[in-house]
This record gives structure tokens, C-alpha cells and sequence, in this order.
């Protein structure tokens, strides 16, 4: 039996453990609805794009912008938002930045409810490596259901 070699390239381990470890705190971030923290993962210049009818917002200021806008909706309803990452496929650039596409749900909860899976997205990044460690040059997602 003849196993194929995998057609991505390979990232070290080390890469791989660091863009867990940033996506978690990235997410628990969001998710405690510590907006100023989630956009500081960002670069300055960043672009950030989660609603498929909205144009991105670029810059921290517009990004922390659209996230209180976005979020405003909750206001009186008390959810809380999980984001679930999965399945990160890291490709490194010529640019020295790292493409990473990761497969994302979000989990839905009310109190006494019980847990709604949606949106299920996919989730495109590019991710550099700079003196203060991994930040987000872009991120653009992609929603199943559309």
C-alpha cells in the first residue's frame, strides 16, 4: 500500500502550537466581550471582515467600531457567543506571513436554553510574526449557510 505525501506544506510544530495558543486567547477575547484586547491582535493596518454583506473595516479604530455595532444587538438579550476553531491549515507566504484557514462555529447559549450551533463558517487569515509575537493582518469569513 502506497500512502500519498500531503500536498501542503509542512509548518513546524512550534507554529502550529503558537497560532493555537493566540486563537484561543483571540477568541476568549471576544467572546468575554473584551473588544479592546480582540483588536489588539490585529495589526494597526488590519482588515477585518465577518459579515458577508458589510465591506471590511480596516484599522483598529474601525474594527473595534463595527465589533460595539455588531454587538450592540445583545444589548438586552443575555447570549453567550463561543467561537469554536478547528481544523487549521497554516500555509507559509513568500512574504514570510502565514495563511491560515480554519473551520469555525459559533455556539449560541441563552440561560435555561439549550445550545444553538450557528453560524458555521470558514474562516481566512493571514497571520505575521513581528517583535510583540503573531498578529492578525487580515481576516475574512465565509458563512456556510450562504
Amino acid at each position: 500500500m502506497t500512502i500519498a505525501a500531503p500536498t501542503a506544506s509542512a509548518v513546524s510544530t512550534e507554529l502550529y502550537t503558537r497560532v493555537q495558543h493566540f486563537y484561543a486567547h483571540q477568541m476568549q477575547h471576544l467572546d468575554a466581550g473584551r473588544f479592546e484586547d480582540y483588536v489588539a491582535t490585529f495589526t494597526e493596518d488590519g482588515e477585518f471582515q465577518h459579515s458577508p454583506s458589510a465591506e471590511p473595516a480596516v484599522t483598529r479604530p474601525a474594527i473595534l467600531n463595527e465589533l460595539i455595532e455588531f454587538h450592540r444587538r445583545f444589548d438586552n438579550d443575555p447570549v453567550q457567543r463561543r467561537h469554536w476553531f478547528n481544523h487549521i491549515a497554516l500555509e507559509p507566504r513568500q512574504d514570510g506571513s502565514i495563511r491560515s484557514t480554519v473551520y469555525a462555529l459559533v455556539v449560541t447559549t441563552r440561560p435555561g436554553g439549550k445550545p444553538d450551533l450557528a453560524p458555521s463558517c470558514v474562516v481566512h487569515d493571514v497571520l505575521v510574526d513581528g517583535p510583540e509575537g503573531l498578529q492578525m493582518k487580515s481576516r475574512t469569513v465565509s458563512h456556510d449557510q450562504l
